[in-house]
């Protein structure tokens, strides 16, 4: 497993599994935030970084969505550190199996019931902020898929809402993908968010991703947006 700093208060975990994987670790001022958990295998990885990097002790994983390549470590990293795991409201009946995901032929039991909280919301019902992360709803992945932006550092960890080629915007991998449209639609939060970094699950972190949305979107098929700055 590879570990680089991408911003002040990030590193990136990548390892690879025939794709790379990526997850994160989030520097706060009371300890450590892991977002996603990737496969099994990097589970010690995961540990061992946290352990050389000195940089707080763990004190909670938040989950961009349940599939289980973002979920496969966390059985190995609760039985070392007894941290709370955040993924949606929407996400968790899903991962726990209770629902079957869009496309899928079967449930999928990728963590044990009653592990995973819900995500906090403010009092109007939003996502609220946890840690130094804001994270925002953005179906079409899974039902439930969340990003996370850090606006301190800029950067939108952005999970399966993108893969990556050569440093442009990448749908998302379609046989794992429950909707495709409604995923292309709910890229636009790069636009409203303007990220000067974004990073994937799965390639390599895009720079400025404002500046492609145009040409992805017409590469989707869908509309284009008008820039503003309103």
């Amino acid at each position: 497993m590879k570990a680089e700093q991408i911003s002040k208060h990030i590193w990136s975990l990548r390892s690879w599994l025939l794709i790379p994987c990526r997850v994160w670790l989030v520097q706060e001022e009371d300890g450590v935030t892991l977002v996603d958990a990737g496969m099994p295998f990097m589970a010690k990885g995961i540990l061992s970084h946290l352990e050389q990097l000195k940089l707080g002790e763990l004190k909670q994983i938040v989950l961009t969505h349940g599939h289980s390549d973002h979920v496969g470590a966390i059985k190995q990293i609760l039985e070392q550190k007894q941290v709370p795991v955040y993924a949606h409201t929407i996400e968790i009946p899903y991962m726990e199996g209770d629902q079957i995901y869009p496309r899928r032929k079967k449930a999928e039991k990728n963590v044990v019931k009653g592990l995973a909280r819900p995500l906090p919301q403010d009092e109007h019902g939003a996502l609220a902020p946890i840690g130094g992360l804001q994270p925002y709803l953005t179906p079409g992945h899974s039902p439930g898929h969340v990003v996370y932006y850090h606006e301190q550092d800029r950067v939108l960890l952005a999970g399966d809402l993108f893969t990556s080629k050569a440093g442009k915007l990448n749908r998302p991998m379609p046989m794992f993908t429950a909707d495709m449209a409604e995923a292309v639609k709910s890229s636009v939060i790069v636009r409203e968010i303007r990220p000067t970094h974004l990073e994937v699950c799965h390639g390599k972190p895009v720079k400025n991703p404002e500046e492609q949305l145009n040409e992805y979107l017409e590469k989707m098929g869908a509309a284009p947006l008008i820039p503003s700055r309103i």
